[in-house]
Formats: C-alpha cells, sequence, structure tokens
C-alpha cells in the first residue's frame, strides 16, 4: 500500500458496534491495536500520542473502543477483564480478517487493565499476535495461567515512580515464560505525565514493535 489508509470502523460485537479508528501508514510493517485501561476511549490522548509515534516507524494502529456506549457508564464494565479479553479477541480477528490489514502482522499495545486483556488474547493464540506491549499496565490481572502460557513477546513500559504497579509487573516478569523486557522511564508516573516521559514510553513501545512485527517471526512464533 502506498497512500496512508485512515478509516472509520465499526466492529460487531455482541448487541451493538464497536467504534475505531484504523490508521495504516504506507508500506506499513503491521498493525497494532491498542487496548485502553479504564475510564479511557479511543479519544485517550495519550494513546493517541503513542499511535502517532508507532506510524511514523511504519507501524498501522487501530484505536478502538472496547466497551459498547451503555456500558462505558457501568464502573463495573471498566475492570470485568473477561468482558475487555473477549472484545478485544473479537477485533483482533476482525483485523485478521479485513481487507486493508489481513496480510500484516499484529501486535497489541495495552494501558492499564487493557494489559491484562491484551496478554490474554496473546495467550489464547486463536489470532496470531506477534509482539505485546504494557504501559502503565496491570498485566498481573491476567492471571497466573495466561502469563505462564504467553507466547508473543512482550515488553513492560513502567513509570520509575509508579510505586506498586512497579511491584506487580516486576512479578509478572518473572511468570512470563517468553521472550520479554522491562523497562522503567525514569521520572514518570503512572499516567506519564512528565516532561518527556510518555514520549519514551512512545520510544520504546515503537522499538519493540518496529523489531517483532515481521511477516516471518509472527508466523514462526504462532507454529511453536
Amino acid at each position: 500500500m502506498n497512500a496512508t489508509l485512515s478509516q472509520h470502523v465499526q466492529i460487531p460485537a455482541d448487541s451493538g458496534s464497536l467504534e475505531g479508528m484504523l490508521e495504516l501508514p504506507p508500506n506499513a510493517r503491521g498493525v497494532v491495536i491498542f487496548a485502553h485501561g479504564s475510564g479511557s476511549s479511543r479519544f485517550s490522548p495519550r494513546n493517541n500520542f503513542v499511535a502517532e509515534k508507532l506510524r511514523d516507524g511504519r507501524v498501522g494502529t487501530l484505536l478502538v473502543d472496547l466497551l459498547l456506549p451503555d456500558e462505558e457508564f457501568v464502573y463495573e464494565s471498566r475492570f470485568d477483564i473477561a468482558l475487555l479479553t473477549r472484545r478485544l479477541a473479537t477485533v483482533a480477528a476482525w483485523v485478521a480478517e479485513s481487507r486493508a490489514a489481513s496480510d500484516l502482522p499484529l501486535g497489541l499495545f495495552g494501558a492499564s487493565t487493557g494489559a491484562a486483556a491484551a496478554l490474554r488474547v496473546a495467550a489464547a493464540e486463536r489470532t496470531p499476535i506477534a509482539a505485546v506491549v504494557s504501559r502503565g499496565g496491570r498485566p498481573d490481572l491476567a492471571g497466573a495461567t495466561a502469563l505462564a502460557n504467553a507466547r508473543a513477546p512482550t515488553l513492560l513500559i513502567v513509570g520509575s515512580e509508579d510505586r506498586g504497579v512497579i511491584e506487580l509487573n516486576q512479578s509478572v516478569y518473572e511468570m512470563l515464560r517468553c521472550e520479554k523486557r522491562i523497562e522503567l522511564v525514569s521520572g514518570a508516573t503512572h499516567l506519564f505525565e512528565e516532561p518527556g516521559t510518555l514520549a519514551r514510553a512512545a520510544s520504546l513501545a515503537r522499538q519493540w514493535f518496529e523489531r517483532h512485527l515481521r511477516a516471518d517471526i509472527g508466523a514462526f512464533a504462532f507454529m511453536r
């Protein structure tokens, strides 16, 4: 593909449709689905910033709401990992079958509770996942079974001042048996609001996806 694709998409899920924005740069090397955290959406300025940096590296992005409009106002839905996982799996399957991106390796970027859903989807292997990145995530909520079964190369990005979440990510890191890496972004708290910290996180994510979103690696990982 030699032109940029920017397309509003509606993905059927349960009794409604999930709204999202699919953007593919020319000659995209892959596409990354963003799994937002609790209380966030596809309009999240932080995730849109990261998505822009990924596209600069020829990585396509899909920012999508995993909750239906009426579910957004239900507090429990935001922390329903099983629901978020099911919806993310639906989105991943849709991308894998789409005309625009079916031939592209697929990555997942999870923030907060979205990181748990991303790891569960990657561990299930119903749709091949080439790489996972968690930013300020709660990957521990994925559960021991999913963490033990994870095969996609996984990068955990945590703020150095995000006390409590650091320890949870370090515990997850020890449980993972896939290719893995943990990065502490100096001076960052949970939302990476400090000057330069979100840019550093975006750079780390871009490097990880650029390394792993290759068709040969993605196919091999899924066949193991």
